[in-house]
């Protein structure tokens, strides 16, 4: 059972880049809020960095199917579970931007959230995986800032949530990461940043979470940023391909993340917009099928050891294309969905980050044990090294 055809997630069914990776990516869309506050920096070995975190949680909803799943969640997807979500182990050897060098980034992700994000194509057991594993070739620029040639599996450029808890705004993930993205491609990616102001990405894939390909042809993803000043940045991802054993239906859509810093306050706004030729989820699999999502995040650092994030986001799954059957939501031709969360971020202990949640989902399908809604209260607990 997968959480969409492209996604396979094994028995359990029903996405840790290193903290230095994930800054580089949500520094293409914004700016990621401070919770991985450390007192040292990270250890070292023959010039490669390492780092990781440990992370287990406890979730509890009132309205789980069978006292079991908590309906429509990704790593909080068990009901009354003390969950052993992550060990992640990182290694990490950065290139040099300004000669001819080249570097390397891995990264172990052990524990109940692997299951949730592994690729096909790519098994180290139903507990594990390699998220992120890809060499960069730079070449210099006279910009200082050179051209990086990424090759390997590499994180999304969609969406500012990650597959690393630790590094989101908020505990849980939300529905955009969930079913309107993918967690990685494995592939090539050409990148650069022109100035303060420019980056850009283009990437070619062998499919949305595909280590293995399941057609005949490659997807492309690429991305365009903005950043008018050091307070704000506009990011814009578009993506064509076929990602259906079928070739001949093509997935296609476009993406835009607006962040905003204001003093000891962040906001996030992002929109997305997907469409796909045919669909195998689908009662008639050659109908075409299409999806829209909006999404809000505000943290707030109310002092030096604690923070409060805010979210909220709304998907339309028109045809059902992206939920039916999945993660615990009946089989639909549709349905239109959200939820309201809200996040303490709590960094009192040195190393640490305490995370209590709650969080309100809503649906205009009866999925939460024959209701529409459902509150979930959650408390996660990570040491950051």
């Amino acid at each position: 059972m997968a959480i969409h055809p492209e996604r396979q997630v094994g028995r359990a069914a029903l996405v840790c880049a290193c903290f230095i990776a994930h800054r580089s990516l949500v520094a293409q869309a914004g700016s990621a809020p401070d919770t991985t506050q450390k007192a040292d920096p990270p250890p070292s070995l023959a010039g490669f960095k390492l780092t990781g975190f440990a992370e287990g949680s406890y979730a509890y909803s009132g309205r789980s199917l069978g006292d079991t799943t908590i309906v429509g969640r990704l790593y909080d997807r068990l009901q009354d579970r003390f969950m052993l979500n992550a060990l992640t182990i990182v290694v990490d050897r950065p290139y040099e931007p300004t000669k001819l060098s080249a570097g390397f980034h891995a990264e172990l992700l052990v524990g109940q959230d692997a299951t949730m994000i592994r690729s096909n194509g790519f098994d180290l057991g139903s507990q594990a995986d390699l998220p992120h594993l890809y060499v960069t070739l730079n070449v210099p620029t006279a910009s200082g800032n050179g051209v990086q040639l990424k090759f390997g599996r590499i994180p999304t450029l969609l969406g500012l949530e990650v597959i690393e808890t630790v590094a989101n705004p908020s505990w849980s993930e939300g529905n955009q990461f969930i079913y309107v993205e993918n967690f990685t491609g494995t592939g090539v990616s050409v990148e650069t940043k022109f100035s303060d102001h420019l980056d850009a990405q283009l990437r070619l894939i062998n499919g949305w979470d595909q280590v293995g390909d399941n057609n005949n042809h490659k997807s492309v993803m690429g991305r365009v940023g903005l950043s008018p000043d050091a307070f704000t940045s506009l990011g814009v991802v578009g993506y064509w391909g076929p990602e259906e054993p079928n070739d001949a239906a093509k997935r296609y859509g476009v993406e835009g993340l607006l962040w905003r810093k204001l003093g000891k306050t962040q906001v996030w706004l992002q929109g997305d917009y997907g469409r796909e030729q045919a669909n195998v989820a689908l009662p008639d699999p050659s109908h075409p099928a299409a999806w829209w999502a909006l999404g809000c995040w505000i943290s707030y650092d109310v002092s030096s050891s604690v923070g409060a994030a805010l979210r909220g986001d709304y998907v339309n799954d028109e045809n059902g294309a992206r939920t039916s059957g999945i993660l615990g939501f009946p089989a639909n031709t549709g349905q239109r969905f959200g939820s309201a969360t809200a996040t303490l971020n709590v960094r009192a202990w040195p190393g640490a980050l305490v995370r209590p949640e709650v969080r309100y989902d809503r649906s205009t399908l009866p999925a939460y044990a024959g209701r529409r809604d459902q509150v979930t209260f959650a408390l996660a607990v990570a040491y950051l090294y």
